[in-house]
């Protein structure tokens, strides 16, 4: 397993721009936080579509590299989110995955997004990555 602090370090550095951090990590799930800010509200006051996606994307990376490692060229190859209802704005949103299948060279997992100390999830994902072949 790759440590919270490991994983923090990578997003920080490889993904400046990013604004998650790792919660928790263990074999069972990933946990992230997502600071929102002004600039991820929509009209209606509430968090942007394209924010809770990238919460769902970055929660299933984590988790997977957790497992496999820091394979930074691990990659989306398919996301699917099902928005459920309106996540407040004052709030961080949290992105927990849970890992379905990790093969050799794709991964599968499940997350849902919640804003921070609430029960109901606001979004619903599944993801699919491709993990690069290993090189001797």
């Amino acid at each position: 397993m790759v440590t919270k602090e490991a994983l923090n370090e990578f997003l920080s550095t490889q993904f400046k721009q990013s604004r998650c951090t790792v919660e928790e990590i263990n074999a069972e799930r990933a946990v992230i936080r997502y600071r929102i800010t002004e600039a991820d509200l929509r009209p209606g006051g509430t968090v942007s579509g394209p924010v809770m996606f990238l919460v769902a994307d970055c929660a299933l990376y984590v988790a997977i590299l957790g497992r496999i490692g820091i394979v930074p060229l691990a990659v989306t190859t398919n996301m699917n989110i099902n928005f459920l209802r309106k996540p407040a704005a004052d709030r961080d949103i949290i992105g927990e995955c849970r890992l379905i299948k990790l093969g050799k060279l794709l991964a599968i997992g499940e997350v849902l997004v919640y804003s921070d100390g609430q029960e109901e999830p606001v979004a619903h994902a599944t993801g699919t990555y491709a993990i690069p072949p290993k090189r001797d």
